[in-house]
């Protein structure tokens, strides 16, 4: 463990010689955890809702069990949208380039999993509305996969929190 003072001269000595682009990093890790989270929501809800009402004109009865592809798949929005505040109260003019370099693999880490996450939704959702209209036994299953693919976007908010975590303790040395 090391000394409280020296720790307190080695964050100033840090934040002090950092370079000025230092907080784009971050602000690039922000944008990236919500514009491809959104994006991942977006494709998931369009693919699914298709088959919804497609679905829902022989099935009307099954139309609000149905939509639960497409709130799932808005869920990964919300994902995103946690680690940007999270990110961007932390956003400064001057911060040490391993702190931006850190918020930027969050909001990556975030952002494709959210992605990735959005496009298996859709797909899931797609076959899966179609499937479980024909046959509601088939339900259940489908409810089953929407949740594996669901945890895809939870995996990449838990590593971005352990990211931002680590991202302001003990940067690293000053060696200017």
């Amino acid at each position: 463990m090391m000394d409280p003072a020296l720790m307190a001269s080695l964050e100033r000595c840090l934040i002090n010689n950092s370079p000025i682009y230092s907080s784009f990093f971050g602000a690039m890790g922000c944008a990236c955890a919500i514009v491809l989270t959104t994006i991942g929501a977006s494709y998931g809800t369009a693919k699914s809702a298709g088959a919804i009402f497609s679905c829902g004109v022989l099935r009307p009865e099954r139309l609000m069990q149905n939509t639960l592809c497409a709130i799932m798949a808005q869920i990964l929005s919300i994902y995103g949208l946690v680690a940007s505040v999270i990110m961007s109260n932390s956003i400064d003019e001057k911060m040490a380039v391993h702190t931006g370099f850190l918020q930027l693999g969050a909001g990556l880490s975030v952002g494709l999993c959210g992605l990735a996450a959005g496009f298996a939704i859709g797909i899931v959702g797609d076959a899966g509305v179609r499937a479980s209209s024909q046959q509601p036994r088939l339900y259940v299953g489908m409810v089953l996969i929407l949740i594996f693919a669901e945890v895809l976007g939870l995996y990449g908010v838990i590593v971005s929190i352990l990211m931002l975590t680590r991202s302001t303790l003990n940067v690293t040395e000053c060696l200017v």
